[in-house]
């Protein structure tokens, strides 16, 4: 089987929150803000992730749907170009109310620190050489 693409789906409790959220980042608008979803693209490749409400998102997984302000779901990792970079997004979410759970700090090779987004969705800033 091949797939063409991939994307992720999130609950938001609050998606004019998210859409401003991920509007201060940079991340660009995928389509149009309605108030049932919310859409970005992330990365080179565009990766999509869409947000929607418990309610709409709920009705096609066919279950409940919680929000990971107490626990984990997944981490997405966005990768920078250089620690100068990985600083400069530190001191954006700080900036921009975002949840920093993991300080900046060398990893291996690497530099990363981690940050949660108004819902609580976790993505590290990895800097990797190389890479």
């Amino acid at each position: 089987m091949n797939t063409k693409m991939i994307w992720a789906n999130f609950a938001s409790a609050d998606l004019h929150k998210t859409a401003e959220f991920y509007s201060a980042l940079g991340f660009k608008a995928n389509g149009n803000h309605t108030h049932e979803a919310a859409s970005f693209c992330f990365g080179k490749n565009d990766f999509v992730i869409n947000f929607f409400t418990p309610q709409r998102l709920g009705k096609k997984v066919n279950g409940e749907l919680s929000l990971p302000a107490n626990g984990n779901e997944i981490i997405f990792s966005l990768s920078a170009g250089s620690k100068d970079e990985v600083d400069r997004w530190f001191e954006k979410i700080k900036a921009i109310g975002g949840t920093v759970f993991c300080e900046p700090e060398d990893y291996d090779q690497g530099y990363t620190f981690g940050f949660a987004d108004p819902d609580g969705h976790k993505f590290n800033v990895l800097y990797w050489p190389g890479m």
